[in-house]
């Protein structure tokens, strides 16, 4: 599993990295930063899951490999 982040959607609401700040991070404007730019380690994929359902502007989503 890998997380995908569409920046130009991202308005910076925060509710991924709260959801999940193992993976999720912000840069100083807030804009999502991604933890893992590859796949998400087995033990935080239901986190990550849950930072992609509370991101309310859509801009991440999962990719199944």
């Amino acid at each position: 599993m890998r997380i995908q982040a569409d920046q130009s959607k991202c308005q910076g609401h925060g509710l991924c990295r709260m959801s999940a700040p193992d993976v999720y991070d912000s840069d100083d404007e807030g804009q999502v930063v991604l933890r893992f730019t590859g796949d998400i380690p087995a033990e935080l994929e239901d986190a990550a899951a849950l930072g992609v359902e509370s991101c309310p502007e859509v801009a991440l989503s999962i990719i199944d490999d």
